[in-house]
């Protein structure tokens, strides 16, 4: 099954940031650096950080101040006292660490749905839902993205998760919240849902509120890593909504939402080629809309 990887853009602190977070949560490490060169960064170069966070895959690229995080993605951490005896102590260990530079969205604090919660944006500008899970509720993965519906497509939570749903195989929605009549949001308005595509699971919610003032970007994107050309084909036939934004196989769907449609192998080529085998793969996927897996092994044995 697919494992999807949320895939983190940065000006030139994609290695450090990386550092910085597997130093923040438990059971991560930096399994990969690979540099990339001749793409219109403005060094010439990138990197490619290959991390795992508390056993969730990430990525992460230096390529230029082109793309904002905000809170249309962010990440929720699920301390759950039933698995960590000090889950309340670890929680506010990694607060300290990710307020240091950053900011607080939403101060940690009890809430009514859950006891000790806040969300932060760190000094990278990427945003942490941190919370003290139930014991008495379903288990969930460490990490989870989480998917912000505002502006244009605020109100659309549900529309949006049930077609990712019907994209992903062996998918399943978990809970689904409406918000109550008296909440200040649209009839039918998603309060808070999970669900997973695949292996990975994720959540969603709407917020209306006209202040947000972003909304989804490239900033973070979802790999998606396939293992034929055939499962390429259709993620992207049925992902890619906006030809504009069609790249080195990057797509956005009909709701914003960035993904990264990519073959498995060309991680494995980056990472484990000499440099003149990633200098070839690299010039190779640069123009490319869609990734096309023959022709990046023909590069990569410089046939």
């Amino acid at each position: 099954m697919t494992k999807i990887v949320p895939h983190l853009w940065f000006d030139d602190q994609a290695r450090e940031a990386a550092e910085f977070y597997t130093s923040v949560f438990p059971d991560s490490t930096v399994t990969n650096v690979t540099t990339i060169r001749n793409v219109p960064s403005p060094t010439g170069e990138s990197d490619i950080v290959y991390f795992t966070l508390a056993g969730q895959p990430f990525m992460a690229i230096s390529a230029g101040p082109v793309f904002t995080p905000n809170p249309s993605i962010s990440f929720i951490v699920n301390f759950d006292p039933s698995r960590d005896p000090q889950a309340r102590e670890h929680l506010d260990a990694a607060w300290a660490a990710l307020s240091d530079g950053g900011a607080a969205l939403m101060p940690l604090d009890a809430y009514p749905f859950s006891e000790r919660y806040g969300w932060v944006a760190d000094k990278y500008g990427f945003t942490w839902q941190l919370m003290l899970t139930d014991p008495a509720g379903e288990p969930r993965p460490f990490i989870i993205p989480s998917l912000l519906f505002v502006g244009d497509v605020a109100g659309k939570a549900r529309e949006a998760t049930d077609f990712y749903l019907s994209v992903f195989p062996d998918s399943q929605r978990g809970t689904l919240a409406p918000y109550p009549p008296d909440a200040p949001e649209p009839e039918g308005s998603v309060m808070f849902t999970d669900f997973r595509l695949s292996e990975t699971w994720l959540t969603a919610m709407d917020n209306s509120s006209p202040d947000h003032g972003f909304t989804f970007n490239e900033a973070v994107s979802l790999l998606v890593p396939c293992d034929s050309q055939d499962e390429i084909d259709r993620y992207w036939k049925l992902l890619s909504a906006d030809p504009a934004a069609e790249q080195c196989g990057w797509c956005k769907d009909g709701y914003g939402v960035s993904w990264q449609i990519s073959p498995a192998v060309a991680d494995e080529m980056l990472q484990n080629g000499t440099p003149e085998q990633v200098d070839r793969v690299t010039a190779a996927f640069m123009p490319m809309k869609k990734m096309d897996i023959d022709t990046l092994r023909r590069a990569y044995d410089g046939a």
